[in-house]
């Protein structure tokens, strides 16, 4: 068993595969995300995109290859990994007839929290996700931006390095996407994330680094910057995903 060194990226792909029968989802996909980015995972519908976060989460078992978070062999040593982890799934489910306190804290009791240590990572994440004004209301009552902030806040409950959100901004109006958006800056000013989006204008707005794959296959790693190479991205995206629809 190792733990990340502190100059070593807290998540890692290494030839990642998965078939399902003779389809392939996921192909041969190698990258690794540094300690203290905001990393964009994006390609078109059908890409690979959620079933390469499943099994970095360990949620889906590989045909082939290897994931680690946070150092911790994500097959071996799964418990390890999942401390160091938070993750947002697309559309994260939630007890609907739960409030985001009752909810949070049956989170928090099942990753062995307790006593003042829960109580005040409830109050933690209530502030920093913006949900005290909902903190008792029933989570089938509220609008699909808060649900997305209480799904947040049970992936950062435990006070995780590493966030995995997929397709966090999924559904919400503009005024949403602004406010988890900020939530996600905010998040990554200690903590590392993966992030999958649609959106291309959240690649400028919050990322560092780009993982871009097309039909289960990784077709470019590097900064936004270097995926633009002085074009606009979404031609760049459209030229490397050879004009799939996102």
């Amino acid at each position: 068993m190792t733990t990340a060194s502190p100059g070593s990226p807290l998540i890692e792909a290494h030839e990642l595969c998965k078939y399902y029968g003779d389809f392939t989802a996921v192909r041969n996909i190698s990258f690794s995300v540094a300690r203290g980015s905001i990393t964009a995972f994006l390609g078109p519908n059908g890409a690979g995109k959620s079933t390469t976060m499943k099994m970095l989460t360990g949620y889906l078992a590989p045909s082939s290859g290897r994931a680690a978070i946070a150092g911790f062999d994500v097959d071996t040593h799964r418990i390890e990994a999942s401390r160091a982890l938070g993750y947002l799934p697309e559309n994260g489910p939630l007890y609907v007839d739960m409030t985001p306190a009752s909810y949070l804290a049956y989170a928090g009791a099942a990753r062995g929290m307790s006593g003042g240590a829960l109580r005040s990572a409830l109050d933690r994440v209530a502030a920093s996700c913006r949900v005290e004004e909902v903190w008792h209301k029933p989570i089938r009552k509220l609008s699909k931006g808060f649900r997305q902030r209480v799904g947040l806040a049970q992936a950062i409950l435990h006070d995780p390095q590493v966030l995995i959100l997929d397709e966090p901004t999924a559904g919400l109006d503009p005024n949403q996407i602004i406010l988890v958006r900020d939530l996600v800056r905010s998040l990554a000013k200690d903590k590392t994330v993966l992030l999958s989006t649609h959106i291309l204008q959240e690649v400028e707005a919050m990322a560092d680094r780009v993982v871009l794959v097309s039909e289960g296959s990784l077709v470019f790693q590097g900064t936004p910057v270097e995926l633009a190479a002085g074009r606009s991205i979404e031609d760049r995206f459209r030229e490397l995903t050879k004009g799939v629809a996102a």
